[in-house]
């Protein structure tokens, strides 16, 4: 059996029922973290500029934009509400695969299910881990380098793979909505290298292409097949022929990929946040401050120092300061935490972090392999001659080191009391309680009305 027949298989032959309990518990943890992150993208300055173009492609109210409760088409709907998770950059990842496909499978889900009604929370939770498993498996498989933006390609196809079997299509149907959306997939790294809004963006395009290819392939429009492993398929186009499919294809049905993945408990690209982990600690061990400082050293894979040594500049994008190690551990100097706020115009203009973030450098260790976004070790030279050093072998929020489920209701509360308008306590409360039980809903669109701040 070929890579996407096996993937098709997987994802039809599972129920709830079928589910290790590991993986519902996990789905349920981070289906509550993608929500409340969706809530508080509705803050990015971008939105209002989303949201006029939004308005230009089509009228409906099929769906809800999360946190302000615009009514839009289904595929519109969908494109913001992924932008809004993937654009602070808070979003849970998969620190092996380096892919966050809930940003794409959660909107593309939650969206069919307020549009169809009757999806219970146990038919959710299924169809966000099977798509998940897509995405994540055909990741894993990657072993070039990226040039094309894998998040945003593989969570489409996640995405995808989770609306079909939301709708119970058969396995002809849902091989070509994958095929469509081969067919869609778009994204490069050139966003990334540029610190460009767009490479958000780049995950709400491919979710809004999984609707597109949902619904073609629902209308019986034929998709390509060997979309993986053919001649112009996905690992010979955007891995150079490069993938090890067999190497991953022994993992399927048996992990889950759900259980692997990690919380971010800082709204930075994940390959900054060992960097932010060591400043704190250290800080907290040595009792030293901003102003002790001489240098920090960043070692890391050449993945780290090509995703996020790039320097800070006053007035950047907090797209781009997101993506900066230097400006996230300056900040991290600076006020012994790095939050939503950190990244508002106003913070992005402190010239005491940007004299800070000059003393940054991340230094290329060696590490043979092109994905690795661990282990790092931090450097601090101290200006009386100290030199302290620390390894962050895993990464808090992986799986070697969860973030604890107290860090990750302070998360969810305080990503939506910082929306736009923002959400009061009690009303965050009762949608955390919500999503805490979830399987026990018999319509998920009872969360709707409580993921909008009212008028």
């Amino acid at each position: 059996m070929n890579a996407i027949d096996t993937l098709i298989a997987h994802v039809r032959s599972r129920d709830f029922e079928s589910l290790p309990s590991e993986a519902v518990t996990a789905a349920r943890a981070f289906i509550f973290d993608t929500v409340g992150v969706g809530i508080s993208g509705s803050r990015h300055p971008r939105m209002p500029a989303l949201k006029q173009a939004a308005q230009s492609l089509g009228d409906g109210d099929a769906v809800t934009v999360w946190g302000s409760g615009e009514k839009l088409p289904f595929p519109s709907a969908v494109m913001l509400n992924a932008y809004q998770v993937f654009n602070q950059e808070f979003d849970a990842v998969h620190d092996i695969a380096v892919v966050h496909a809930f940003a794409c499978i959660v909107p593309a889900a939650l969206g069919y299910a307020e549009r169809e009604g009757r999806i219970s929370g146990k038919a959710l939770i299924t169809a966000v881990t099977l798509g998940l498993d897509v995405a994540i498996y055909v990741a894993l498989a990657q072993r070039a380098p990226m040039r094309f933006f894998r998040p945003a390609m593989c969570g489409g196809l996640g995405a995808t793979a989770a609306l079909c079997k939301l709708a119970g299509t058969d396995a002809d149907t849902m091989h070509n909505a994958l095929g469509l959306m081969y067919s869609h997939l778009s994204g490069t790294m050139q966003a990334h290298t540029e610190g460009s809004p767009a490479v958000g963006l780049q995950v709400g395009l491919n979710a809004r292409a999984a609707v597109t290819a949902f619904e073609l392939a629902r209308a019986g429009f034929p998709g390509p097949r060997d979309i993986l492993e053919g001649p112009f398929g996905y690992f010979a186009l955007y891995d150079f022929g490069q993938a090890r499919w067999a190497d991953v294809a022994k993992g399927v049905g048996q992990v889950f990929q759900i259980t692997l993945m990690s919380h971010k408990p800082y709204p930075t690209g994940r390959a900054t946040h060992a960097g932010i982990d060591a400043i704190v600690d250290l800080m907290a061990a040595h009792g030293f401050g901003p102003d002790d400082v001489e240098t920090v050293r960043i070692h890391a894979s050449s993945l780290i120092a090509r995703l996020v040594g790039r320097p800070a500049q006053p007035g950047m994008d907090s797209a781009s300061a997101k993506l900066s190690m230097g400006y996230v551990v300056a900040t991290a100097l600076r006020k012994g935490r790095v939050g939503i706020d950190d990244f508002d115009p106003g913070a992005l203009i402190d010239a005491r972090v940007f004299e800070m973030a000059r003393r940054v450098v991340v230094l290329d260790d060696g590490n043979p392999n092109p994905n690795a976004l661990g282990p790092q070790t931090v450097e601090v030279v101290l200006k009386r001659g100290e030199s302290l050093r620390l390894e962050v072998p895993h990464f808090l929020g992986s799986p070697g080191r969860p973030l604890p489920e107290p860090d990750q209701h302070a998360k969810f509360m305080a990503c939506c009391a910082s929306a736009e308008p923002p959400m009061s306590q009690s009303q965050a409360e009762a949608l955390g309680a919500a999503l805490r039980r979830l399987e026990d809903l018999p319509d998920v669109r009872e969360l709707i009305g409580l993921m909008t701040a009212p008028a």
